[in-house]
């Protein structure tokens, strides 16, 4: 199971929102770039990008910064979401240096977008299910769907996706421990990776997801490590002794 440092990006500064809501945010640094030179100096090889800009309108707003890291550690892993909505978008990163692309929203809108985006860039799509009551939200969470999550994930397991990036609308940013049941339960219904995202709160919830077995491949932090009740390092150390 892997540690990711998540590096939230809103109007060129990385920020967490609680719940997602815009209302509740918080400004961690105003040097995106920095701030990934410095996840991977702790022994970050993935870093989960998010363009909030580019999730609650549509577009992609920070290009610039995501193409200049990048650049800048080629062999960083880099997963990325928030307003990945057409083929050019996509081939634009990818191009770039952006090894994953999450399409969250467009998904939900548009399914048969993913199965043709799995085509086109087979291996480099990831899609982003985030949750509240086992159900849906889109559009930066502002808007509660009626599917399922479990339902959804089925239907985009046949596609070719290459990972599904499950967020707990409910613990995000709120460092109250990870939604272990649902996560758990969605990761052993599937087929492909699923990747944690949502409640870390420190070294605790690392410990927990290894020794339970879960098939989780991976828990993305943010807000644990900002405020640091989670040492990156230490918590890299124990997955990979494993």
């Amino acid at each position: 199971m892997d540690v990711i440092p998540a590096i939230d990006f809103k109007e060129g500064k990385v920020v967490n929102l609680r719940q997602g809501k815009l209302d509740q945010t918080t400004i961690y640094s105003e040097d995106p770039m920095g701030m990934a030179d410095y996840w991977v100096a702790q022994g970050a090889d993935r870093i989960h990008f998010v363009d909030l800009d580019g999730a609650f309108k549509g577009i992609p707003f920070n290009h610039s910064i995501i193409s200049s890291i990048a650049r800048s550690h080629p062999s960083l892993t880099i997963q990325l979401g928030g307003g990945i909505r057409s083929a050019e978008i996509i081939e634009s990163y990818l191009l770039a240096g952006v090894d994953h692309l999450i399409i969250g929203t467009k998904a939900v809108d548009e399914p048969d977008f993913v199965s043709e985006m799995c085509k086109l860039f087979p291996g480099h799509i990831y899609i982003g299910l985030d949750g509240i009551n086992g159900l849906v939200a889109t559009r930066g969470w502002t808007e509660v769907t009626k599917i399922s999550v479990r339902s959804l994930a089925k239907r985009f397991e046949a596609d070719g996706i290459g990972a599904i990036i499950y967020t707990d609308i409910e613990k995000d940013g709120m460092m109250q421990g990870i939604n272990f049941g649902a996560t758990k339960a969605l990761a052993t219904s599937v087929n492909v990776p699923v990747i944690a995202s949502g409640g870390v709160t420190d070294i605790g919830d690392i410990e927990l997801l290894l020794q339970s077995g879960s098939p989780i491949a991976g828990v993305i932090t943010g807000r644990a490590l900002y405020e640091g009740t989670l040492d990156l390092q230490q918590a890299l150390a124990v997955t990979r002794s494993v």
